[in-house]
This record gives C-alpha cells, sequence and structure tokens, in this order.
C-alpha cells in the first residue's frame, strides 16, 4: 500500500495551498476533494460574488455617471450573461488550481474522504472504496450554511423557493422581489448585488444592526448608502416562517408578513465537520468546530486542522495562513498564527475593511488608546472620484506603547487599502516611523497617512 507523507481532507483555500507548500517541502501529498478545487470560497464564495459585483459596479457607473458629465443611453442589464461570465472565471481559477496541484505532484483524489482513525503505518482515509495512508493529516474541511429550525424553511430549500449562496450564484433570471434572511457579510453581499440591478430587495436580521461586529458608526454609513439604493431592512425582527409565496416574521411582537418570488438564506455558517470520520480520532471539539492551538495542531499528534472546520475566523485569507503556519510546524520551521491582524473586508459599495482592535476592544483589554477618524474627503481622489461619499477611517493606537493596534474604514478602494494599515499594526512601527512612509499622491491611501500625523 503506498504510504503518503500528508493526506489533506478538503480541496479548498487552506487545503490546496496546504497540500501545494507541503509538496514544496519535499512531501508525498494526497489531496481529497469530494467537489470542485477551490471549495466555497473559489466556487460558491469569493471569486463568484466578486465578478458579479463587478458587473453591477460597472452597471451602476454607467447609469448614475451623470453627475461626473457623462450621460449614458440604452443601457441594459443582462444578469445571465453576467452568470455565464462568472462561470468562465471560476472554472479558469479552478482549473489553475488543478495545474498547479499537478506541477507540485499532489496525487487528487476526486471523491469524499473519510478518516478511518489512526493505524500503524499511520492515518487512514477512505475515498471511492480505496484506503490511503499518510503519517500526518489535515482536516480541511471547510463549512456549510446554518438551516435555523424555522417552519417552512427546509420544503422552501428542497422546492427552490429558498436558495443559500450556493445556489443564488447561478440564478439566470433576476427576481423581482428577494427576501435575504440574514445581514451578516455574505447576505449583505448578494443583497447589494441584485439591489443595483434591479430586484427589489428586503433584508431581515435579528441583530439591530446588520454586517455582525463591524463599526456600529460604519454600519450606519452602509445602511444608508443601501435604504439610497433602495434596499429596506427588518432589523431586530426575527423570520417565524417560509411560506411559498412569503416570509412571516416578528416585528416589535407583531407578526408581518412580506410576499417575495425568491428567498435567500443567509443565516451563517458552520464548521462541516459531520460525516467525515473525525471521531475515529478522538479529536477535541469545541462543538461542530475542531480545537487547534496557534500551530493549527490539534490534540492528536499529526493532526492539523486548517481553514473554517477549526471556526477560528471564516475567512478565505485565514486559511491560506493557517496552511502556511501547519506545513512550517511539520517541517520545523518557527512559525505561528496571529489572528489579531488578519483583515477583513465586505465587498460593497462603499466598501468596508478593518484590522486589529476597535477603541473598545482594546480598552476591554487594559489597553489606553486615541482613536483618530478622518472623512475621507481628507485624501483628494476620493473626493475626485466620489460624490456625495460618507466614507472616514478611524484608527486606534496604544499610547502607552506608541503603536497602531487597529483600522477601521468604510469608502472607495478600502479593500486595498487595508493591506497597509495591516502591515502597520502586524510590524509594530512607531508613530513617528509610520509618518516616514511615503505615500503616493494621489490616492485614496493617503487617508492613512493623514490619519498618522493626526496622532
Amino acid at each position: 500500500m503506498e504510504i503518503f507523507d500528508l493526506l489533506v481532507v478538503g480541496g479548498g483555500p487552506g487545503g490546496y495551498l496546504c497540500a501545494e507548500r507541503a509538496a514544496q517541502n519535499n512531501m508525498k501529498v494526497a489531496l481529497f476533494e469530494k467537489n470542485a478545487l477551490g471549495g466555497t470560497c473559489l466556487n460558491e464564495g469569493c471569486i463568484p460574488t466578486k465578478t458579479l459585483l463587478n458587473s453591477s459596479k460597472m452597471y451602476r457607473h454607467a447609469t448614475e455617471s451623470e453627475v461626473f458629465g457623462v450621460t449614458a443611453q440604452g443601457v441594459t442589464y443582462d444578469h445571465a450573461k453576467v452568470v455565464e461570465r462568472k462561470n468562465k472565471v471560476v472554472k479558469t481559477l479552478v482549473s489553475g488550481v488543478g495545474a498547479t496541484m499537478k506541477a507540485n505532484k499532489v496525487t487528487v483524489i476526486s471523491a469524499e474522504g473519510v478518516i478511518q482513525g489512526r493505524e500503524a503505518e499511520g492515518f487512514a482515509v477512505e475515498a471511492n472504496g480505496e484506503k490511503y495512508i499518510g503519517k500526518r493529516l489535515v482536516v480541511a474541511s471547510g463549512s456549510e450554511t446554518v438551516v435555523p429550525p424555522v417552519p417552512g424553511l427546509k420544503e422552501g430549500l428542497e422546492s427552490g423557493f429558498v436558495v443559500t449562496n450556493r445556489e443564488v450564484l447561478d440564478e439566470k433570471n433576476l427576481p423581482k422581489n428577494l427576501v435575504v434572511i440574514g445581514g451578516g457579510v455574505i447576505g449583505l453581499e448578494m443583497a447589494y448585488y441584485f439591489a443595483s440591478v434591479g430586484s427589489s430587495v428586503t433584508v431581515i436580521e435579528m441583530m439591530p444592526k446588520i454586517a455582525g461586529a463591524t463599526d456600529p458608526e460604519i454600519c450606519k454609513v452602509l445602511t444608508d448608502a443601501f435604504v439610497k439604493r433602495g434596499m429596506e431592512f427588518k432589523l431586530s425582527c426575527k423570520v417565524l416562517e417560509v411560506k411559498k409565496d412569503s416570509v412571516i416574521y416578528e416585528e416589535n411582537g407583531e407578526k408581518k408578513e412580506i410576499a417575495c418570488d425568491k428567498v435567500l438564506l443567509s443565516a451563517g455558517r458552520k464548521p462541516a465537520t459531520s460525516g467525515i470520520g473525525i471521531e475515529t480520532l478522538q479529536l477535541e471539539m469545541d462543538r461542530a468546530a475542531i480545537i487547534t492551538d496557534r500551530h493549527l495542531c490539534t490534540n492528536v499528534s499529526g493532526v492539523y486542522a486548517i481553514g473554517d472546520c477549526n471556526g477560528k475566523l471564516m475567512l478565505a485569507h485565514t486559511a491560506y495562513r493557517e496552511a502556511e503556519v501547519a506545513v512550517n510546524h511539520m517541517v520545523g520551521k518557527t512559525d505561528e498564527m496571529r489572528y489579531d491582524v488578519i483583515p477583513s473586508v465586505i465587498y460593497t459599495d462603499p466598501e468596508v475593511a478593518s484590522v486589529g482592535l476597535s477603541k473598545e476592544a482594546a480598552e476591554e483589554k487594559g489597553m489606553n488608546v486615541k482613536e483618530i477618524k478622518l472623512p475621507m474627503s481628507y485624501a483628494g481622489r476620493y473626493l475626485a472620484e466620489t460624490e456625495g461619499g460618507k466614507g472616514f477611517i478611524k484608527i486606534v493606537v496604544d499610547t502607552d506603547k506608541k503603536r497602531m493596534v487597529g483600522c477601521h474604514m468604510v469608502g472607495s478602494y478600502a479593500s486595498e487599502i487595508i493591506m497597509t494599515a495591516t502591515m502597520m499594526v502586524d510590524t509594530e512601527l512607531t508613530p513617528n516611523r509610520l509618518q516616514k512612509l511615503v505615500f503616493p499622491h494621489p490616492t485614496v491611501a493617503e487617508i492613512i497617512r493623514e490619519a498618522i500625523f493626526h496622532i
């Protein structure tokens, strides 16, 4: 029987990068993926949603350009063609991942890998009736949509009236009236897309604000921008029932009903750890999440868990970094995860991005901090390219250690700018040193430089 140095269960961002890095460190690797390489991110999340959002941005630029002195006529939007292009982009990238695996001599098994436990030679994984043995094992099984116990929801999913982030990306027709259950990042991005290209969209959220733990002031800017675009929000509301053509919810103790022709379920995600045999290893768990340390090690020597399945931060770039840390630990290189410097982004318009601690979170840790808030209009390019934008930046500074510990912003290019702030938080450079950095002019990123000089 062929024995591998490493078996990786799951071919999403964490899994395939782990396989690649391990192979580059002279390991013999087998990677198991039951669907398509790239996992949720590449096939049902990050990439396809950004492809759709980019098309909607182009449409909005064409139809809302008069204030910039540009008038477009006869502008149309072909959603089916946009979906077709999205599929082409995804196919290209999936093929690229496959080519990378082949180039690094990773054995890819296109089947579900089910863990069978530990044997004398190593860890056993079964796929398509065959057994594979590895000296080490990485679980990278990803996450799945949370389906709350709401009457009618399961039936709606079966009929197609209710869709998840997976199915909504392949909808060929724009829904006339869309109800989104959940105001988190995934729900907001898709809600914003459909609202931007003609659908009437209502978001029902149990919490008093959208976007989860995002800064409340940023959430207010987002909400106002979305409402201006025609979206409606039902905050602090609970979904009671999903019917064949409507959703019943509770608002201020009163039962209400909203008619729609499609429902998007976006009530969160949970680690996908059932049915893959992890119980055979007796791993320590926190509900559905596999418990790991800063090296991504589980309680079982030789077994690692990376990506969404460990429940730390369900972001593709977190999984990428975890893959590298896990492989470095395997080969004896000094490395560990720092979850406090992982940036997060919401890819709507305006964009939202943040890294590190908020002022409140820093104070809870006992830090003495100062928060600097500036409008994005301090950056000339932002003002030149944005009409009526309410964007701003907040940076949080530890006044004792003289270093930046957090940055939060809402506005154009935030997704690209946040990496600059991430490096500042990660390297712990002093304000005096940061002020010596030269930013190209004019760029929206100069807002960070402006903020630094207000410390």
